[in-house]
């Protein structure tokens, strides 16, 4: 389980037909063709996901489709959260259709406590083997927090995602040796929280085009900074993109996942619309994406061996 988190985590985002019903065929297919290309480590009802607009039984069947669909030697994470009874109950379930680890999402409360915190994710490890992978982000914990949480049985991992590498390296020397860090803001943030001691990033424009994450966790395993920062760059158009508000909205990031299905649509995989409070790409913002998907091509092609 460590060494599947040692490489490049893509998202499996959830198709949806124009009723907004899940096209299970379609996650299936997307799932294989990133195996196809050398993808091992799949999110599957992640953030990027979809995750808050799947009921417990969506979220759930889409789980269990990502894992059949996938041989034996991919793995799987699926997110879970909510209240401790609720994921429970959802971990349970996970367990039954045979996840291989939860990926535990950033907190939606309001008001936290570390300490409450750390004993949420307890609770949740004591009601299954599989092992937990908690998603750090949202909110400013402390660099003792994150050396507790990787002492959290059943904790093999972090999936940071807190743009503060200066705090992730001191999680890291602070914490286990043994627990995994992911960072979790996908490339542009690769070669630095590899620099701190991450181990693994999950996927921005690699969900569509992973070619170009497998090169870039080739040149951070070789230490060969000067083409991992050419990797990176080339992801950086549209990953600004990505966190654009969109139009008639002030919110960063509105179109994140709007962009990334527009992505694997273009690449010729199934992206397909997204359930509210998600919305679509306007006309603009579709013809946008189009140009920065032409000159990633166009880079990735000069770049990737």
């Amino acid at each position: 389980m460590r060494s599947h988190l040692r490489g490049v985590a893509v998202g499996l985002l959830t198709p949806f037909d124009d009723d907004l019903e899940i096209e299970h065929e379609k996650l299936a297919e997307n799932a294989q063709n990133l195996y196809q290309e050398g993808i091992r480590t799949f999110l599957s009802v992640a953030n990027i996901s979809e995750y808050h607009s799947l009921s417990e039984s969506e979220r759930v069947s889409v789980a269990e489709t990502s894992v059949d669909a996938l041989p034996s030697d991919a793995c799987v994470l699926a997110g879970v959260g909510g209240s401790t009874a609720a994921a429970q109950d959802l971990i349970r379930a996970y367990d039954g259709v045979g996840v291989d680890a939860l990926m535990v999402m950033p907190p939606d409360h309001t008001y936290l406590h570390e300490q409450g915190l750390l004993e949420y994710y307890r609770d949740l490890a004591s009601v299954t083997e599989t092992p937990l992978v908690p998603y750090v982000r949202g909110f400013d914990p402390s660099v003792e927090y994150l050396a507790a949480l990787t002492r959290v049985e059943g904790v093999i991992g972090i999936k940071y995602a807190l743009e503060d590498p200066v705090k992730l390296g001191a999680g890291i020397a602070a914490g286990a040796d043994d627990v995994v860090w992911v960072d979790g803001l996908a490339e542009p943030f690769a070669v630095s929280f590899w620099a701190e001691g991450a181990e693994g990033f999950s996927a921005g424009v690699s969900n569509f085009r992973p070619e170009i994450g497998l090169e870039l966790f080739e040149a951070l395993s070789d230490g060969d900074w000067e083409r991992a920062c050419q990797l990176r760059n080339v992801c950086l158009p549209y990953q600004n993109f990505r966190s654009e508000t969109g139009q008639q909205n002030a919110i960063p990031g509105a179109i994140s996942v709007s962009a990334v299905k527009k992505g694997l649509d273009l690449a010729g995989l199934h992206g397909g619309t997204v359930r509210e409070p998600i919305r679509p790409l306007a006309p603009e913002e579709a013809d946008k994406a189009e140009q920065l998907y032409a000159q990633l091509d166009d880079d990735i092609e000069s770049l990737v061996q």
